[in-house]
């Protein structure tokens, strides 16, 4: 579990930890919380307070049943701690000297909030990440392309990296001409291609309008990331046909980097044990489910050191089973991937979307009311894959709203939150009012 390049000890794994017990790794994660507990608690101004003011102290903890005293860490904690201590927050937990990495979530939840990476932090993220790519087949001397944009988005950086750390020749392609991304496939011979699932629809879709079969290409695997699709055999079915390729899920968050991704078997994203800790919760009781059952993924870091985490809710929906695959790896699988979300959280393009963000914006708009609500229809849907290209949004305009008041607020909307709106402007007095929760998410 060093920073150095590597090769595989044995079984054709990265790393031995891959292959440890059961009881091995809960060992392991007994220890490493029992430190991590202590630093955030030293170091981590939100953390320090969290800890006081549930009566917990790090020296306390003696068991994995310990850590639920504790209060869940959410998105919402998250942006209040950088209003407290701007621009970094209050979660940090190094100086900002020892910091060499800052990148920023898309501001959907109003403003892009920064995660931090000390050289430790980005050195371990190479190292995971070259472990996931290795153990779905990618090796020294394969041509990886890159196809995850490189401006503010973490997937690009992580996933170049981690591929250098194999060995592999990578071209850093982003998410940009399509075209020259066909091309260059087939003439550098191509191996391995990553990016978001509907990037890679788009790509493969491209190609065939072009008249190049990327089933008869080099490329033997297409790894994704950045929103659902990898494990929804639908979606895998069809882009694996497109691109005659293997397609392996890696799934991971701003926040969270990595948190699993499948192997060649393809069961599943396979956690690293090694680096998080797993609760899996009821999202009504907050009670941990058996695995087997759905609840909503919960993850503590156990040795990250710039921005590290403590019961983070994810509001991802998954399933963990536990018992060792057949290569051998014994670390926990999430069988079918993000299965959903126990929030109103949209994916557009790769980009998580909040409603409060929308809503930030709609409200201190001129010329709209309080209300808006956000549509999900087949006009927002690229036809063939399924997957959100945009959100359709309804405002209802005020009596001195402007006439292109549909255009402006489109455009403030894509500007913020780098997400492509069709707004529909109606009558005040239109959309539904509630005294209750409202409902800001429909399907038509």
């Amino acid at each position: 579990m060093t920073a150095e390049l590597k090769r595989p000890y044995t079984n054709d794994v990265w790393d031995p930890v891959e292959t440890w017990s059961r009881d091995r790794i809960e060992e392991f994660q007994l220890g490493a919380l029992k430190k991590q507990l202590a630093r955030v608690e030293a170091k981590s101004a939100y953390y320090q307070k969290t800890f006081k003011q549930a009566g917990f102290s790090a020296a306390d903890f003696k068991s994995f049943e310990d850590l639920r005293r504790l209060p869940l860490t959410r998105k919402a904690d998250y942006v209040a701690g950088l209003q407290e201590d701007p621009p970094f927050g209050t979660m940090r937990a190094v100086e900002l000297s020892e910091a060499v990495r800052v990148h920023f979530s898309s501001g959907t939840t109003g403003c892009p909030s920064p995660v931090l990476w000390s050289k430790r932090d980005i050195e371990r993220w190479a190292d995971l990440y070259a472990r996931y790519l290795y153990a779905q087949g990618l090796r020294a001397g394969d041509v990886f392309q890159c196809m995850f944009n490189y401006s503010w988005f973490v997937g690009g950086l992580g996933a170049t990296l981690a591929a250098q750390h194999i060995g592999a020749l990578v071209i850093p392609g982003g998410s940009v001409d399509t075209k020259r991304q066909i091309e260059t496939i087939n003439e550098y011979g191509t191996k391995c291609v990553i990016g978001t699932p509907s990037f890679m629809a788009h790509v493969a879709e491209a190609a065939e309008e072009m008249g190049v079969d990327l089933a008869a290409s080099t490329v033997s695997m297409v790894c994704v990331g950045g929103e659902p699709g990898a494990s929804i055999p639908g979606t895998r079915e069809r882009l694996e046909r497109m691109w005659g390729a293997k397609m392996f899920d890696c799934y991971g968050a701003l926040e969270c980097q990595p948190i699993g991704w499948d192997t060649a078997l393809q069961l599943g994203p396979q956690i690293a044990e090694d680096f998080i800790y797993v609760e899996i919760l009821d999202p009504d009781t907050l009670e941990p489910v058996e695995d087997g059952q759905r609840g909503v993924l919960v993850l503590t870091h156990l040795d990250k050191e710039a921005c590290p985490l403590v019961r983070w809710w994810t509001g991802d929906v998954v399933v963990r089973d536990r018992k060792p695959t057949p290569d051998g790896r014994t670390h926990a699988t999430l069988k079918g991937g993000v299965l959903g979300r126990a929030d109103d959280m949209l994916i557009v393009r790769g980009v998580n979307l909040f409603p409060s963000a929308v809503e930030d914006i709609v409200r201190a708009f001129p010329g709209t009311t309080n209300e808006y609500v956000l549509v999900i229809d087949d006009s927002v849907k690229d036809p063939k894959s399924g997957f959100l290209t945009g959100v359709k949004l309804r405002v209802e305009r005020t009596d001195d709203a402007p006439e292109d008041l549909g255009e402006k607020l489109s455009y403030r909307l894509r500007e913020r939150l780098q997400v492509r709106f069709v707004v529909e402007v109606l009558p005040a007095g239109s959309l539904p009012r509630t005294v209750h929760k409202a409902k800001r998410v429909i399907t038509e």
